[in-house]
């Protein structure tokens, strides 16, 4: 008797977020120290420390710049910091999170949705420690004007979460 792979011959299209992560490291850049006693912007000082501080360590990284203190940062000193980091993946202010919750609302904005047309869709779960919420909320939306349904998990123990409706 010959094993049947049921899973393989049911057609189901395993769709996985954690694929679209570039493996990249996440690195948070604190600028309080480039402040006045870490609370006030003086732009000479600001400069200079600027151009003192190792920029290499943030080359191919995914960036999340911040102020550690109730410091008001204006939009300049933002930019300049920014500017300074043309070697990093990606550059967002925020935390860590909202530079992973970023990259994957922008890979999730390229991609070719049509392709679940009519499909039957497993997001793949369980395990994807770099998948914010926020990517399966956003490929749920995308999933739903085109795929025939959509089921979290794997494909041989799923949960099932939207079906479209027949006409």
């Amino acid at each position: 008797m010959d094993i049947v792979n049921r899973v393989a011959r049911s057609g189901i299209v395993v769709y996985d977020l954690e694929k679209l992560w570039d493996g990249s490291p996440v690195r948070v850049l604190d600028i309080a120290p480039f402040l006045d006693q870490g609370l006030l912007v003086r732009e000479k000082l600001f400069r200079k420390r600027a151009g003192e501080f190792d920029w290499a360590q943030f080359e191919g990284a995914h960036v999340a710049v911040h102020c550690s203190t109730d410091a008001l940062i204006p939009s300049w000193a933002w930019m300049l910091v920014i500017s300074r980091l043309t070697a990093a993946k990606s550059v967002e202010l925020g935390s860590a999170e909202d530079v992973v919750r970023s990259w994957f609302a922008q890979a999730l904005a390229k991609e070719e949705w049509f392709r679940f047309r009519g499909r039957i869709v497993v997001v793949k779960g369980c395990g994807a420690a770099i998948v914010p919420d926020s990517a399966y909320a956003g490929a749920m939306t995308r999933l739903m004007p085109v795929a025939r349904k959509v089921m979290y998990g794997e494909p041989c123990s799923n949960i099932p979460i939207w079906r479209q409706h027949a006409d």
